[in-house]
């Protein structure tokens, strides 16, 4: 038992270390891209973290799709992906967790 957890943790870490590096990608080529053309990568971002349970992350991804939609680029979407990449990070997968990062969205979102 410990050690299928510890192999599942294992595997998380390797997502989360997956879905980074997808993130730097984007950040890369964002400057250079238009929105429309970052969309399938955040999807692709958005789907796999919804396989693994990674909750705020899904979450965020549906906003920073919403800024692509608006025409969020350059140092806006940096910020964008900054906090997509937190919420990967994050330990926490309850809904407390997705509705805290929602409300930072809104807020950056709005402003």
């Amino acid at each position: 038992m410990a050690r299928r957890i510890e192999r599942q943790a294992d595997e998380l870490d390797a997502v989360r270390a997956d879905l980074s590096a997808r993130i730097a990608a984007i950040d890369v080529k964002a400057p250079y891209s238009c929105a429309s053309d970052l969309k399938p990568d955040i999807n692709q971002i958005r789907l796999i973290a919804h396989r693994n349970g990674l909750n705020p992350a899904v979450t965020v991804a549906h906003f920073v799709d919403s800024a692509l939609s608006r025409g969020e680029q350059g140092a806006l979407l940096h910020g964008w992906l900054r906090m997509l990449g937190d919420a990967i990070a994050s330990e926490r997968q309850d809904v407390r967790a997705c509705d805290t990062f929602a409300a930072a969205c809104s807020v950056r979102l709005a402003g």
